[in-house]
């Protein structure tokens, strides 16, 4: 007997409508009719203006700052579970507060292990996202948890560069485990920024570990926030003798004066992908933007499909 396949609805929350609206093209489908009712005081309430039950329905929302994007999707979970849908993924392209992922001095939350907890208890099935800060936090659920890796995007496009001299670069010690699995793609070596900090967003010191004369050098992070670390460690290999430098950043948070710092910097480009979308009014010609679309819209129909999603992290 064929296997029976629930009707499928896709619905953007409203921090990633963008996105949501590419990867409901690339899955061949409409996004599904959702309101955000607000009221004066600056509360709201989602609203879906047609029926899920008995749907197997995917909700796309990163959940980068405001705290309200993480709000409204929980509200919709429940909306959809009260409304009788029948499995609800809660499609997370930026997981927020990953950073979160343990207790690194006393007496401070795990912010990320909270966001885990809130999203089971609205009522989420599984959870599909991409580039954890730590990978350790699908442990955190005790739901399905569809970790999509970016490097599939990534590594075409550095491969269309045809750099003569290729060199794998970690802006950090944390970082290395990435680093190295990218430069696998290249058969490149791998160089390490080593940086102590004074405070969150503050470095103070950092040093090259590897030598990079003559070398174009990729920096691979998952997160550009004030874009300092990558700024620094981007002049500190120049100084060092490198050819060139060019990171590659999956979630381009890029909050207080980011752009402006890349802008600024030695960086020949920055490659990030929309998981979170660019801020209109900010102008950096070095930033180039990858759409995850496709493979977020290829993850969706493995599931509802009940296929497997391990062919999405082949690398051409």
């Amino acid at each position: 007997m064929p296997l029976q396949f629930n009707t499928v609805k896709l619905f953007a929350g409203s921090g990633s409508k963008v996105l949501a609206g590419k990867i409901a093209e690339k899955y061949g489908h409409n996004l599904g009719d959702v309101v955000l009712s607000r009221f004066s005081d600056g509360e709201f309430q989602p609203h879906f203006n047609e029926s899920v039950r008995g749907c197997d329905v995917f909700l796309i929302q990163s959940t980068n700052p405001p705290a309200d994007q993480l709000l409204e999707l929980l509200m919709m979970t429940d909306a959809a579970r009260r409304a009788s849908a029948h499995y609800v993924t809660a499609v997370i392209p930026y997981f927020g507060l990953a950073r979160q992922d343990r207790k690194d001095k006393p007496r401070v939350a795990i912010g990320s292990k909270l966001v885990a907890n809130l999203l089971v208890a609205a009522g989420v099935n599984r959870v599909m996202t991409m580039d954890l800060h730590a990978a350790q936090i699908q442990g955190f659920f005790d739901i399905p948890v569809d970790h999509l890796d970016a490097s599939v995007i990534f590594v075409p496009y550095i491969k269309s560069l045809k750099l003569p001299n290729l060199t794998i670069a970690s802006p950090d010690m944390g970082g290395s485990y990435r680093a190295r699995t990218f430069a696998k793609f290249f058969n490149a070596e791998v160089v390490i920024c080593d940086k102590r900090r004074k405070r969150a967003n503050e470095i103070e010191s950092m040093t090259v570990i590897g030598d990079v004369t003559g070398q174009d050098i990729v920096l691979i992070d998952d997160i550009c926030d004030t874009a300092g670390t990558l700024s620094k460690a981007a002049a500190l290999i120049m100084e060092k003798g490198a050819a060139s430098v060019r990171a590659v950043c999956t979630h381009a948070v890029l909050s207080g004066k980011a752009y402006e710092t890349i802008q600024n910097s030695v960086l020949t480009e920055l490659i990030v992908t929309d998981t979170i979308p660019l801020k209109e009014q900010e102008v950096c010609d070095k930033i180039k933007q990858l759409s995850t679309a496709s493979l977020f819209a290829s993850a969706i129909m493995n599931v509802n499909e009940h296929g497997s999603i391990s062919q999405l992290f082949k690398v051409d």
